[in-house]
């Protein structure tokens, strides 16, 4: 099947799908210029004022790995122990903890779904002596409406470009993944139709990195504790198990470590928070909970989110809406209402009532709930 991509429904993708690649002129192995030492790292404005790429090491402006920001004395226990190995890690001469499936992995193929989950991860990779090459895809079609999908497609592009780092601008390919998810509009998140979904975005990074002579496939799903990490795994070891020589790039992206790192740079860089997993049905559900609660709807894109803030700013704050404390509690209230209430919406709607207390949903704080932080 030279030409066609089988996929596990009837779907097919062709063999060379339209993409949009901006290529790095220089694959730079020493990161970042992702927060600067002479500012204070989480006061700027956001600002769409392009950055000057560095394009050699050797410059003033050579690309660094960040000191990051001091913690305040309140800062949670878990956040202050995470930063003093860092910067003993620094201190030491930093080198990347993240480990390549195997010796002759040099060239790397990242699936990202979102720009802040990818900061830290491209960051560890980027850091690697191992790896001589890092390539962001970026493929999900599961992202609805279009408007969001574009917010978090440019966010990305803008991070890769700032960076000197490729960019692959896949297809959105809606239509096909809306034919793959029929019959689990309802299932809850980390259910089926998640799993499909991660099926259908790994197998097409795991074909284009065939294509192009990438040894390796990763996610940067694999960095949120929203997900379910053995689920997200699972996807991508099936997807490179269809090539002889491709391998998945699994590793616990989840570390204390990993998380502080992923939040102080998307408060540097002020991402867009997403108040939402991405699909069409994940923004139906939020917005269901929100409902129940009398907690405004979820708002694309704009200056102002349906709750708590738009964009990242402070990484203690941040990383708090990703408690596993705070996601546990959530997926265990979600598949409760999931099994009680199956396809019917009514059943459903009164089910939601019932958890209408829970503590994400706590519409007078905004912060601790974590509903605009996926």
């Amino acid at each position: 099947m030279a030409n066609t991509f089988i996929l596990h429904s009837p779907l097919t993708i062709p063999h060379s799908p339209s993409l949009h690649i901006i290529p790095h002129s220089t694959f730079i192995p020493r990161l970042l210029q992702l927060i600067d030492h002479r500012h204070h790292p989480y006061a700027s404005p956001r600002s769409t004022k392009k950055k000057k790429m560095s394009t050699s090491t050797n410059t003033s402006n050579s690309i660094t790995y960040s000191e990051g920001a001091k913690l305040p004395p309140t800062a949670p226990a878990w956040a202050i122990a995470a930063s003093e190995r860092l910067k003993k890690r620094r201190e030491a001469g930093y080198q990347s903890t993240c480990t390549p499936p195997s010796p002759a992995v040099t060239q790397v193929l990242l699936h990202s779904c979102c720009a802040p989950c990818s900061g830290a991860m491209v960051e560890e990779m980027c850091s690697s002596p191992q790896l001589d090459k890092v390539t962001v895809f970026f493929y999900n079609p599961n992202i609805h409406p279009r408007k969001e999908y574009e917010i978090r497609k440019e966010e990305n592009k803008r991070f890769c470009e700032d960076l000197g780092i490729e960019f692959v601008d896949c297809d959105y390919d809606s239509e096909n993944w809306y034919s793959r998810m029929k019959g689990m509009e309802f299932d809850p998140e980390r259910g089926k139709r998640c799993t499909a979904c991660f099926d259908m975005r790994m197998e097409r990074a795991a074909l284009y990195a065939h294509e192009h002579g990438y040894h390796a496939i990763a996610t940067t799903n694999a960095t949120s504790r929203w997900k379910d990490a053995k689920q997200v795994d699972d996807s991508g070891y099936r997807a490179a198990a269809r090539y002889d020589g491709l391998q998945y790039w699994c590793q616990d992206w989840q570390t204390d470590e990993m998380t502080l790192r992923k939040y102080e740079i998307s408060a540097k860089e002020r991402f867009y928070k997403q108040e939402y997993c991405g699909c069409s049905y994940s923004l139906r559900d939020s917005n269901d909970w929100r409902k129940a609660n009398g907690i405004p709807n979820i708002k694309i894109g704009g200056d102002v989110a349906g709750l708590g803030d738009r964009y990242f700013s402070n990484p203690l704050v941040d990383a708090a809406e990703e408690s596993q404390d705070v996601v546990d509690e959530f997926f265990e209230q979600a598949n409760e209402i999931a099994a009680v209430s199956g396809n019917d919406v009514v059943k459903r709607k009164e089910a939601i009532q019932v958890y209408k207390d829970r503590r994400k949903n706590e519409k007078d704080d905004g912060v601790v709930n974590g509903l605009n932080n996926w």
